[in-house]
């Protein structure tokens, strides 16, 4: 599980880019806005399955956005929400495909999200996003929202919390994928044929969960940031 590594000397810097990950990253936001523009391309009043697919994705998380947040704030923050989600679940499935038969001289192909670099610079993006909203909707106050003499130690948990997310974000999310791909390469040299098909199933409800579960998680973060009380 080695990275296709590029090294390049910037500013006097050594840079190092993993460029089996931008590959496939490209690949997985490439699909995406295919996807995108065939599913709106010819919009009807009765829509196609392609439309309907579409459709029942934005109404599922605006309706979870509006659960958590209100209409307004749903309406303002279903981007960035639907933007993870379906770039997350294209960059998993991506990984599902047969890079094997792809030789390279050093690394594989795979998906994006078994790179920690790419899970991290995710994470870190949905932290600034709901910082940034929550100090807008309630000034630097949003940082000692939890301040309590008398609950200092809720307050320093309060605190971490902030530190601790996009770890857990970053981290669950690579985890469980690049586990995933290692279960199934192992399971396939041990028996090629048949077998693993059960395994490859999974991993392809692993990669609908994975999405889901770094989106709503995102959804809950960004809620809890610009909440007044």
């Amino acid at each position: 599980m080695e990275h296709w590594v590029y090294k390049l000397q910037l500013f006097g810097h050594g840079v190092s880019f993993n460029m089996d990950t931008i590959i496939t990253m490209w690949l997985s936001m490439i699909l995406l806005i295919i996807l995108a523009l065939c599913t709106t391309r010819n919009l009807q009043m009765v829509p196609g399955k392609l439309q309907l697919f579409g459709e029942n994705i934005v109404k599922y998380f605006n309706d979870i956005a509006k659960a958590s947040m209100g209409n307004d704030n749903a309406q303002k923050h279903i981007a960035i929400i639907l933007t993870l989600f379906m770039f997350i679940l294209t960059a998993n499935l991506v990984g599902q495909l047969p890079w094997k038969l792809i030789h390279l001289s050093t690394g594989e192909l795979a998906s994006p999200n078994n790179d920690i670099n790419m899970t991290a610079a995710m994470a870190i993006v949905v932290s600034i996003y709901y910082i940034f909203y929550g100090v807008q909707k309630n000034g630097f106050k949003f940082f000692f929202k939890g301040f309590s003499i008398d609950g200092i130690i809720i307050t320093l948990v309060d605190t971490l919390e902030l530190f601790v997310r996009p770890f857990s974000l970053a981290l669950r999310l690579f985890a469980n994928i690049f586990a995933g791909e290692v279960l199934v390469a192992t399971i396939l040299s041990l028996v090629a044929v048949v077998f693993p098909l059960p395994f490859m199933l999974f991993e392809l409800f692993v990669a609908l969960v994975q999405a889901l579960v770094f989106t709503l998680l995102s959804t809950t973060y960004i809620s809890m940031a610009i909440q007044e009380e």
